[in-house]
């Protein structure tokens, strides 16, 4: 009996990493066949679609089942202090958003993927930056090692794009941007959001942001590609809500309740290693010796260096997390300014979600 409760428990696992694999290639992928300049290749205006959409859907599930909303009622009474505290919020996510998907016009879902292993290194040095974070001797050995990793891949790549490249790394500041600082305001709020609740203040602001953005890049085009092309807007709109707002969320907390925080690690990189993958053998994208090197010795420096976070005990990262003291204390000067917190806001999973997040750690 145990035996079968054992490979239950495995099999488990396997759906539950496959499922989040698949979800993010299938949308990764997704973004990128309507990014052609075939169907839909107006990145603003897609992303608006997008966040439209997140909104519309969040705000009918609401009407149906609050109770898919559970810290909602948490942010009572202080909803319209929290709104302009997510201002900045909306605003990096807005630009996140729009750039990653720029990106894809420029620039192969392999390369992309390359320089995306750099987010939870750019997400520290910004924390660094802010105090909530201490760089020590080993991390900045680490950091060196995956920026030797992603120079290869980057340099490696026979295509290479300026375009794409910035596009792909302004995506990266502000989508790091975006989860650090809802780090802080969160924490100092002494709040933890579920994705829906999260979805609901963010998605109002990031909208606003948008609308904005198509006033500059509109194209005449735009209406006529819309009616041709709204069959495959509707399903990809309606996939990216669910699987970044809905799945990604259940299953990333499934499969660390099954495994641990490094089970879910792996996890990442072995959908970093399906992208690649699948580029490379059904859209036939080039990637080169060079970059498969350079993928590998990034893979292996981001899994090392989420090894050293979750393994506190391990000799080498015993001054890893010596910046308690500041990050408590950039907490504390968050809540002097946040009003008090309600007492049914307690600490969950979640607060940070959002559209095609690659590592856990980010």
């Amino acid at each position: 009996l145990q035996h079968q409760l054992s490979l239950m428990r495995v099999l488990k696992v396997v759906v539950l990493c496959s499922s989040y694999v698949l979800a993010s290639a299938v949308l990764i992928r997704f973004n990128k066949y309507m990014m052609s300049p075939g169907h839909f290749p107006y990145s603003m205006q897609l992303t608006t679609i997008h966040m439209a959409s997140s909104l519309l859907l969040c705000s009918l599930l609401h009407l149906v089942m609050p109770s898919a909303f559970p810290r909602l009622a948490s942010t009572a009474g202080r909803r319209m202090m929290l709104l302009r505290w997510f201002v900045p919020i909306g605003a990096f996510f807005a630009v996140a958003l729009y750039t990653s998907n720029k990106a894809y016009q420029y620039s192969s879902v392999a390369f992309l993927q390359f320089m995306k292993e750099n987010n939870v290194l750019i997400a520290f040095v910004l924390s660094c930056l802010i105090g909530l974070q201490q760089m020590t001797w080993m991390k900045l050995v680490v950091i060196l090692w995956v920026i030797v990793g992603s120079s290869l891949s980057v340099g490696g790549e026979i295509h290479f794009a300026w375009a794409g490249f910035l596009m792909q790394m302004i995506s990266q500041i502000a989508e790091c941007s975006r989860a650090v600082m809802g780090e802080v305001v969160l924490t100092g709020a002494n709040l933890r959001l579920d994705p829906l609740t999260y979805t609901m203040f963010t998605a109002p602001i990031c909208l606003v942001f948008l609308l904005a953005g198509n006033y500059s890049t509109w194209d005449p085009m735009i209406p006529g590609r819309f009616v041709e092309n709204w069959h495959l807007l509707a399903p990809n709109a309606f996939l990216a809500f669910v699987l970044n707002v809905l799945v990604a969320p259940v299953i990333v907390a499934a499969v660390i309740k099954e495994t641990s925080a490094v089970g879910f690690v792996l996890t990442g990189v072995v959908k970093d290693i399906f992208i690649v993958i699948l580029s490379c053998v059904e859209f036939q994208e080039l990637v080169t010796h060079r970059q498969t090197l350079g993928f590998t010795v990034s893979l292996a420096g981001i899994f090392f260096w989420t090894y050293l976070k979750t393994n506190p005990d391990f000799p080498w990262s015993l001054a890893a997390d010596a910046s308690k003291s500041k990050a408590n204390e950039c907490t504390s000067l968050m809540a002097r300014k946040m009003p008090p917190a309600n007492p049914l806001a307690t600490s969950t999973t979640g607060n940070l979600q959002g559209s095609d997040r690659a590592h856990a750690g980010v």
